[in-house]
């Protein structure tokens, strides 16, 4: 077992297909097929199911995981310190984070760190649920985390702001008609809805806050993508609950807020101190527009 076939495989399971890793790598797919096999070979079994859609971990690729991320982690900070011993500028930057964010709030800040930093490579690792990416920081992957809030965190937190949750629908659909600018989701009980994978964090929120409204939404259609999502809503399949932010621009769509109102907080972590391009990385960040929990808003997790 090498630290090769370790990122490789990490590489796959983030990517969540042998396609897209191997862009991501730059590599051939036979010679990163031919390395995870390898690796399989000497653990005595295989890691990883190969799917009609993609991959995914079987259990011993499940219990390899979080080890293997903290091996591969250890392995950049060791790099990385000494280089700074060296007086070596930082040739990276990790960020993990949850998919919504990676598509609403990140790509703006991270157009700005490259034209300070060209240099340096940011290795963005999305994660479509927060238990998953909290899990991953706290084993060492990235130089921070950013997402909803962890729960007994050990290291340092630094808010960011509040995201806020919207329904997307279309736009000559007769709730958004009239100058509506929010409805209660009551209201949308008896439609078919457009819901995220249930491995997704999103559909657990959209489920939890459809509960406190009294009903149990029916699903049109599901997705794993957010922006999948709010393009379904908006051409009619039913309605969905998005971050306001994750909502591309100039869809044709209407977006109402959830009356109460819908937010979570969004903080950057780090597992015990922030590195020093951490710390460059959350200045470029600045905080969402909503900087403060806003009055009579349901906290939605």
């Amino acid at each position: 077992m090498n630290l090769r076939q370790i990122n490789y495989l990490l590489a796959i399971v983030e990517e969540g297909s042998f396609t897209r890793a191997a862009r991501r790598l730059a590599v051939a797919q036979p010679s990163l097929s031919q390395q995870v096999r390898a690796l399989e070979r000497e653990l005595g079994g295989p890691l990883l199911e190969r799917m009609p859609n993609g991959v995914q971990l079987t259990a011993a690729g499940r219990a390899f995981l979080p080890e293997a991320r903290s091996a591969a982690a250890h392995a950049a900070r060791a790099a990385e310190a000494a280089r700074e011993t060296l007086g070596v500028p930082s040739r990276e930057l990790g960020v993990a984070t949850v998919t919504s964010l990676a598509v609403g709030l990140l790509p703006a800040a991270l157009a700005r760190w490259h034209r300070v930093h060209a240099e340096t490579t940011v290795y963005l690792h999305e994660f479509p649920h927060r238990a998953e990416m909290h899990q991953a920081v706290r084993g060492g992957l990235g130089d921070l985390g950013i997402g909803p809030r962890p729960s007994n965190w050990p290291g340092p937190i630094h808010p960011l702001g509040w995201e806020e949750f919207v329904v997307v629908l279309p736009a000559y659909d007769s709730l958004a008609q009239n100058g509506n600018k929010s409805v209660p989701l009551s209201k949308l009980a008896d439609r078919d809805w457009v819901l995220l994978d249930p491995a997704h964090g999103l559909s657990d929120l959209t489920l939890r806050a459809c509960a406190q409204a009294g009903f149990v939404p029916r699903a049109a259609v599901r997705t794993g993508q957010v922006t999948a999502a709010a393009a379904l809503a908006a051409a009619g399949l039913g309605p969905t609950l998005l971050g306001s932010h994750v909502v591309p621009e100039g869809l044709d769509a209407a977006l109402l807020r959830v009356r109460p109102r819908l937010v979570r907080e969004v903080v950057a972590f780090t597992r015990s101190g922030w590195s020093p391009a951490a710390e460059e990385f959350l200045e470029l960040i600045g905080p969402l527009p909503l900087r403060s929990r806003p009055r009579g808003s349901e906290l939605i997790g």
